[in-house]
């Protein structure tokens, strides 16, 4: 495997479930607007795990991602597309592409997933993003935001699992949280791995995102001009804990750290 390649593998691996997206957005789109999405986009795509998952689920999905950086796009078009279909690979587009820009093209969905708008650290940004990506949806088009919160995303810690990584072997993927800026609201973040081998991959991904709190995000997406949005909290079950179900929310009780998704409806 080309070392260019390694953390993208285990970066899958670890860390994202294409899966679950492709399968509960549309659900979450139905439920808001009454139509079944077939157009998506997928903004800061990455490799666009996503997308090809997208057009694998329905032969009359279509994906197009858009991202900034060059690197994870050759890696799509290197090890994922061969993998499509030439009838997939027909209906998936990415480019080197900036999200604050509207697209010409009108998607149905439009999905910034893995808390990457927390990029944007002023609200004008913050905002202006969403007025780009509403001009680029279809009329009753859906905006998913991912977000994660609490005090537990604010802490200094150091979170670590073993995964074991197809064509890799059994890899420890550590999360570690660094400083807090309380007025800034800014965190830095990190992505270790230590291979079957013991050598470490320090610092394969970095962020700095300001925390945006979900009732922040909501009266941007208004004044954007969504005319509803909708949160997606998660179902406890009888003692408290997450399920990995999420269900419309308008209140939830305070969570040491939370995932959630907020959706904005053009």
């Amino acid at each position: 495997m080309p070392a260019a390649d390694l953390k993208y593998v285990l970066y899958e691996e670890c860390v994202q479930s294409p899966d679950w997206h492709v399968r509960h957005f549309p659900r979450y789109h139905r439920w808001m607007t009454g139509r079944d999405p077939k157009r998506l986009r997928e903004d800061f795509c990455g490799t666009s795990r996503i997308s090809a998952e997208w057009v694998r689920s329905a032969k009359d999905r279509t994906a197009v991602g858009l991202d900034l950086d060059p690197e994870p796009l050759a890696y799509f078009a290197r090890v994922h597309a061969p993998k499509l279909s030439p009838g997939e690979r027909a209906r998936v587009r990415l480019e080197q592409a900036n999200v604050l820009r509207p697209t010409r093209e009108k998607f149905d969905l439009i999905a910034a997933c893995n808390f990457s708008f927390f990029v944007f650290k002023e609200r004008e940004t913050l905002v202006n993003y969403f007025r780009a990506a509403r001009a680029s949806l279809a009329p009753k088009g859906t905006l998913f935001l991912e977000m994660a919160g609490g005090e537990g995303m604010q802490e200094w810690l150091q979170e670590e699992r073993m995964v074991r990584v197809p064509g890799v072997g059994r890899v420890r993927y550590v999360w570690d949280q660094m400083d807090y800026d309380a007025i800034s609201a800014v965190n830095d973040y990190a992505i270790h791995f230590q291979l079957p081998s013991k050598r470490w991959l320090k610092h394969a991904f970095e962020y700095h995102w300001r925390l945006w709190g979900i009732r922040e995000v909501r009266e941007a997406l208004r004044e954007a001009g969504f005319r509803d949005t909708k949160v997606f909290w998660e179902v406890a079950d009888s003692r408290g804990r997450g399920t990995g179900e999420y269900a419309p929310m308008e209140n939830a009780d305070p969570a040491h750290a939370w995932i959630a998704y907020v959706a904005g409806v053009r």
